[in-house]
């Protein structure tokens, strides 16, 4: 049983409005919510605000972003994988007993160098339809960060990818904590 509701009259809407009008409720002019605090200056935040009007206009393209990474530990096992991946797929993967096709070494790149190269190492992979590649990051801590820096981009950016089914740390034939295999997602049609 649902009771039809009736468009109010033009005589309540206007009592509504002077009710409005006198309790003290003024329209909003802005959009924008007041914390009531004063906004912070500092140059972190310039920088992050900076960064993310840049990303709003297009200047940094790409499928990943330079967000807040979580760092990771230069011996850290890296391990991530879809939830409806199959567990003999995923245990293959952690073996090391899926081929790897291609391989790319981030060595000595700048974190937009190895962002670019990785992102065209995966359109490349995927369009060669590749199954599984492995992609060294290393181990090394950034010049200005006490966490290996590549490491923990890679970590955060192929979580993003939406071809990556699942990656984990390789096997120490394969570069061990300073590698990841990375399981590919085939394009639908596709053997």
């Amino acid at each position: 049983m649902s009771r039809r509701r009736q468009r109010p009259d033009a005589d309540e809407i206007s009592a509504f409005r002077q009710a409005l009008s006198e309790a003290g409720v003024r329209p909003i002019h802005s959009n924008r919510a007041d914390p009531g605090r004063p906004r912070r200056t500092d140059e972190a935040s310039r920088e992050r605000r900076a960064a993310a009007t840049a990303a709003r206009e297009g200047v940094a393209g790409g499928r990943t972003s330079d967000g807040r990474v979580e760092a990771v530990r230069p011996s850290e096992y890296l391990d991530f994988a879809l939830p409806d991946l199959p567990y003999r797929t995923r245990s293959q993967l952690k073996r090391g007993q899926i081929p790897w096709a291609a391989g790319l070494d981030l060595h000595g790149h700048t974190l937009e160098e190895a962002r670019s190269e990785l992102e065209a190492f995966l359109a490349d992979a995927l369009a060669a339809q590749a199954r599984c590649v492995l992609v060294v990051h290393g181990k090394a801590w950034g010049s200005t960060a006490d966490y290996p820096v590549i490491k923990s981009h890679v970590n955060a950016w192929l979580r993003e990818w939406p071809s990556v089914l699942a990656f984990c740390s390789a096997s120490e034939v394969d570069g061990g904590t300073g590698a990841v295999y990375v399981l590919l997602r085939r394009r639908r049609g596709e053997g």
